[in-house]
Order: structure tokens, then C-alpha cells, then sequence
């Protein structure tokens, strides 16, 4: 009886799906990608070798949060528990450059498998209530409503327990406003705890105490709740529009595979209408990106605001680069080198590219033949360059927050310097110096492991350290309601 029990137990582990991926036992799929993750970090990160300021946290959690993962795989048995697992270990790096992460990732930020009926915002340093599903009077707070403990633990402790490195690193104030909304839903994580029974808010000085019952909920309910939490980039991210006399530049993604040739081309054809406005706003909420080229993007569009050249002008000086000397690292360059050879007008264009990337494999190959494990290249500088006047006549604002993420960060280092700019909105994301994310598939072809493979060993911006307001652009009212986010950008050119 209990070998058929055990049969039936194997066969119904095999029509487990998620988003379609049929797994054949979720833990045993944890463990081995958990370790291979590891291993692949061990050997190629350039932070086990190179100094830097997150190198010692890198080097701690590298082994210890193996260990801390390693004790919950007996409580990965779905989908969402493999996932999770995955992610506590990543996040834990405190490093936005690595991740690990399902092959099926790509689901709604909203989704979730029950929850309390209501959702939470991250706003000035506390959880505040921003929506309840309407109806439900019973067992749910008010909007506006402060939370300020549950079951006799401190808010900040419970957001600890259910959120960090599960749904982000809480460490980071733009994940703190991503994540705020889960603080009392259910999204599958069994390693989170569950959710408290009784909560204690403020409705200003009066304390009120809620009983928090779980219920399913519709996506339709859970999308609104969270658009009321937390900003959520418009369904066309890219666009110029000319709004009360102010040129508004929408880059709301740095995905690879959006329309950038139909953007770039909107921003040359309203290139004098951009110039000549009394102000600017290039919006860049929302706009995460990862691939190495996702920087460029922006640039390209501002290289046609302003100049190539004033653009040129004001990428970063005496850069150096350090390198991890691994076979792994140099196949990332190898492939590169081998994708823009391929492609005849890229060798045409970009003969100084295709022999900087040459130059990098080749010092990959004596470094490695030399058995030193890391070294250094300065990248090649491009001299001083003659920019002319300023062809933008109004002042700019560049529209920041949480969501404008790795490249959108890179971008941001060089919009600063421009004259006339000024940075407004709130907080962006952060990133260490271990960039230009590279992808490892992990065994079980269920998950990979994302990490930077070169160090930027002198950039001006600290590692950690985000794109904070210019003094008196901080936005400090709801980021979910864009008429008001508008109507005060628009107060900042004197509207």
C-alpha cells in the first residue's frame, strides 16, 4: 500500500505544471540548481577575486545563504517554492546584478494565490493602506490607515519575515515600494511564514485592531489593487508628446525587443519641437534594464535631444575594468565577438568595437595561460571632444523612480551632466560594480543564474548607491495618480 501511495505521489509530482512546465520533482530540481548556481558563482564572479565594496558580502553569503537555502528545500514542493528558494538565495547577494530566477518568469507583478483582500504602499518610511476591495466590510483596514504591528510583532519585522529576498532586497528603497503590496498576499512562498491573524493599524491617533482573514481573489481585483500601490508603466512605454507646452520623452522600458527604431525615429522627426520647448521631461519610470546594451538606448535618444557629441562628451573618463580570467567569462566575449562578426553592416560600422572585444580575448587567453585569476583593462578613452552650443533652449527633468534599474542607471550617470538638467521624482534602484549580466541555464532547465562579470573598478557612482531627487525634487504624493505626478512637473518649470 505504501509503494502504490508512493507511485501515486511520483505520478502526480509529474503533472505539476507552471506556466506550462512540467516538472519532475520540484525539490530534487532545487537542489541541484541551488548547488549549480553556487559553483558557477564560486568560479566566475569577478567578487571572489577582485576587491570591491560588496565583494566581503558576496564572499559571505556565497557559502552561508547556500546553507540557509539548503534547510528549506524540504519545503519546496511546487513550482512557486522551487522559484522562491532560488530567489532568497540571489537576493541575499545584496547585489541587484545577480539573480536567480525561473525560466517561466514573466508573470504579472500582481499575481498571487489568495490574499487579505486589501494592499499596501511603501510611503514615507511606513505601510499604508492604498486600496480595499470594495464590498468587504469586515477584516479589512481603510485606506490611509498606518500598519503598525501584527500578532505583537513590529511592521518592519513582518515585512522582514514575508518580504526580504524573497520578493526583493529590502535593503533598497526602490524594492521597498515594489514589494509593499505582497505584505499581506499570498503568492505561494511557503519559506515566507504565514500570514498573521490579528494587526494593530493607526487611523491617525486612534489604534485599530483588524482581524485578517485570507480569501482568493480575481486578477482583475489584484491588478487594481496593485496599480493603486505602486506605478505601472503605460501600454505603449515609449513616445513623444508635446503636453501643455512642455516636450514629454516617455522611456518607460529598456527591453531589447521594443520598438525602438519606430521611438528613435519619432524623436528625429520632433527633433526641433523637443529644442525648442520651453521644457523637457524625459520620463524614465520604469525602466529596467539588464542586457549590456540597455544604457545605449536612452543615449541614442538623447544623442538626438542634444548632440552625439555633448553625449560623447559626457560618458565617464579613465574607466578600468577588472575581469574574472575563467574559460566561462571569456566564452561570454567569444560569442559576442562571434554574433557581431556575423553581421556585415555591424563590421562596417563598429571596427573599433570588434577590436576592443578581440583585445578583451586575447587577455582572457594569457591571463588564463599565466594562471592569474582576475586582471585589468582601462577602457580605450575618446579624448576631448569639441561639443558646441546647446541646442536644447528649455531646462530638463529627468523623471525618475523605483523602477528605473540597471542600464536606465548607467544612462542616468551621463543625463546628470548635461547642462540644464535636473534630476526629479523619487529614488531609483541600485547596482554594485559587478556589471554586464551574463545568463547561466542551471541543470534542471527549470531555472538560471544571472551575475556581472567584469568589475567597474572606478565609476563615480558608489556601488549600492542609487539616483537619489536633486534637492527640493524629491515627490512626495501618490505615484500611482499621473495627473498629479504631471501637474507637478509641470510646477517645476513654473506651470
Amino acid at each position: 500500500m505504501k509503494t502504490l501511495l508512493a507511485t501515486a505521489a511520483s505520478v502526480l509530482a509529474l503533472a505539476v505544471t507552471a506556466s506550462g512546465v512540467v516538472a519532475q520533482d520540484w525539490r530534487a530540481a532545487a537542489e541541484q540548481d541551488l548547488t549549480a548556481a553556487r559553483d558557477a558563482l564560486a568560479a566566475n564572479h569577478p567578487a571572489a577575486v577582485i576587491e570591491a565594496p560588496s565583494s566581503a558580502q558576496f564572499r559571505s553569503w556565497l557559502n552561508e545563504g547556500y546553507a540557509e537555502a539548503q534547510s528549506n528545500l524540504g519545503r519546496v514542493n511546487s513550482p512557486n517554492a522551487y522559484a522562491y528558494l532560488l530567489r532568497g538565495y540571489g537576493y541575499g547577494f545584496r547585489d541587484a546584478n545577480i539573480s536567480l530566477s525561473p525560466t517561466w518568469e514573466g508573470r504579472q507583478p500582481w499575481d498571487g494565490v489568495a490574499w487579505a483582500n486589501f494592499a499596501t504602499a511603501w510611503r514615507d518610511g511606513a505601510y499604508v493602506v492604498t486600496w480595499v476591495k470594495d464590498g468587504v466590510r469586515r477584516n479589512v483596514p481603510q485606506v490611509g490607515w498606518v500598519l503598525d504591528s501584527c500578532d505583537g510583532t513590529p511592521a518592519e519585522e513582518l515585512a522582514q519575515r514575508r518580504l526580504d529576498r524573497w520578493e526583493g532586497d529590502l535593503t533598497l528603497e526602490a524594492d521597498r515600494i515594489e514589494t509593499a503590496p505582497y505584505l499581506f498576499w499570498d503568492r505561494g512562498n511557503p519559506m515566507a511564514g504565514g500570514m498573521p491573524s490579528e494587526c494593530r493599524f493607526m487611523d491617525g491617533r486612534r489604534r485599530r485592531n483588524v482581524d485578517i482573514v485570507t480569501d482568493f481573489a480575481s486578477p482583475e481585483d489584484r491588478e487594481a489593487a496593485y496599480r493603486a500601490s505602486v506605478y505601472v508603466a503605460p501600454s505603449v512605454p515609449l513616445a513623444v508628446e508635446m503636453v501643455n507646452g512642455l516636450a514629454w520623452v516617455n522611456i518607460h522600458t529598456l527591453a531589447d525587443d521594443a520598438n525602438w527604431a519606430a521611438f528613435l525615429a519619432q524623436v528625429d522627426a520632433q527633433q526641433s519641437a523637443i529644442r525648442g520647448a520651453p521644457g523637457v521631461v524625459i520620463d524614465l519610470r520604469g525602466a529596467d534594464g539588464i542586457s549590456a546594451s540597455s544604457a545605449s538606448y536612452v543615449l541614442r535618444a538623447a544623442a538626438r535631444i542634444w548632440t552625439p557629441e555633448m553625449i560623447g562628451a559626457a560618458q565617464p573618463t579613465d574607466v578600468e575594468l577588472g575581469y574574472r580570467a575563467t574559460t566561462a567569462n571569456r566564452e561570454w566575449f567569444a560569442q559576442a565577438l562571434a554574433r557581431m562578426q556575423a553581421d556585415p553592416a555591424f563590421v562596417a560600422n563598429n571596427p573599433a568595437t570588434i577590436a576592443e572585444t578581440q583585445a578583451v580575448i586575447d587577455a582572457f587567453d594569457q591571463a588564463i595561460q599565466a594562471g592569474q585569476q582576475s586582471f585589468t583593462r582601462p577602457v580605450p578613452s575618446i579624448g576631448d571632444i569639441e561639443t558646441g552650443a546647446n541646442p536644447v533652449r528649455g531646462n530638463v527633468v529627468v523623471l525618475l523612480d523605483g523602477g528605473c534599474s540597471g542600464g536606465c542607471l548607467d544612462a542616468v550617470d551621463v543625463l546628470k551632466d548635461l547642462p540644464n538638467v535636473r534630476l526629479a521624482g523619487q529614488t531609483t534602484s541600485a547596482d554594485t560594480l559587478f556589471i554586464e549580466p551574463t545568463i547561466t541555464a542551471l541543470p534542471s532547465g527549470f531555472g538560471r543564474v544571472v551575475y556581472g562579470h567584469k568589475a567597474w573598478i572606478n565609476r563615480e557612482r558608489a556601488s549600492n548607491a542609487p539616483h537619489t531627487p536633486d534637492q527640493g525634487l524629491a515627490y512626495t504624493g501618490n505615484p500611482t495618480d499621473e495627473t498629479a505626478v504631471r501637474a507637478w512637473v509641470a510646477s517645476l518649470f513654473g506651470g
